[in-house]
């Protein structure tokens, strides 16, 4: 007896260029996982797409007129139960908006079809329990890098500093730069894992290793290998209580 066909994700298609639909189109033939029910050239479109067809994934375009692909995230997930997303855009500037949103992935345009494959396997796992929905906290994050974004897992960044309207992810011994302020990071980041010492900078708790009072109020946190940071006066009390002082 054969084995029975796979169940394929229901596909909707949201994207207000109606050549990077066809596009998307001609990819997702390709790809064996995924049916197409549907196509939309706006968010209120897809909208009233997604409860007329119930769809099982949207790949969803970040910027259209009136109401962008961000807005029909935040409505889908503020229902409950709705499908999983995968954004597709030609802009990298969202990221943390969008897994903010329990997106699945992020892909860039001009859409490769093994780089749309990898997310469409993500979303196969999820459907199928493989993968864990998110806490409440950032656990990942999604970095500029050539013609794609590559997944960071939080738990890798050892430090944060501040660069402007950018922040610098300290991961092993490489670093990347990401398009957000420490401020609205430092909100979406496990207060139990990170800690803020400085108006400039964020570290993982466990990289603190002791704290040294340098005299006149002054305090740092040590990081091991004679690494020493100062602490901001401000963030002095909230050190000293993960210490227990």
């Amino acid at each position: 007896m054969a084995d029975p066909a796979p169940v394929k994700l229901r596909t909707l298609i949201v994207d207000d260029e109606p050549l990077a639909i066809e596009r998307m189109q001609v990819i997702c033939a390709k790809i064996d996982e995924l049916a197409v029910i549907g196509t939309a050239s706006d968010g209120a479109a897809a909208l009233r797409l997604v409860e007329a067809l119930a769809p099982d994934l949207i790949l969803l375009d970040m910027t259209m007129p009136e109401v962008d692909g961000l807005s029909v995230a935040r409505k889908l997930a503020a229902q409950g139960d709705s499908p999983a997303i995968v954004f597709v855009t030609a802009h990298d500037n969202y990221a943390v908006e969008a897994f903010d949103l329990d997106a699945v992935d992020y892909v860039l345009k001009p859409v490769q079809r093994d780089r749309l494959a990898r997310a469409i396997g993500r979303a196969t796992a999820r459907r199928g329990g493989g993968e864990a929905r998110k806490s409440e906290w950032l656990e990942e994050l999604w970095i500029p890098h050539r013609s794609e974004l590559i997944r960071i897992d939080t738990a890798e960044v050892s430090r944060i500093d501040a660069e402007r309207d950018y922040v610098r992810l300290h991961v092993a011994d490489r670093t990347y730069l990401l398009l957000q302020t420490i401020a609205g990071l430092e909100k979406k980041l496990d207060p139990a894992k990170f800690i803020r010492i400085h108006r400039s900078t964020i570290l993982r708790k466990d990289r603190i290793t002791g704290l040294r009072h340098d005299g006149l109020g002054v305090w740092s946190v040590e990081l091991g290998d004679d690494e020493a940071l100062r602490i901001g006066r401000t963030y002095l009390p909230q050190v000293k209580a993960m210490a227990g002082r």
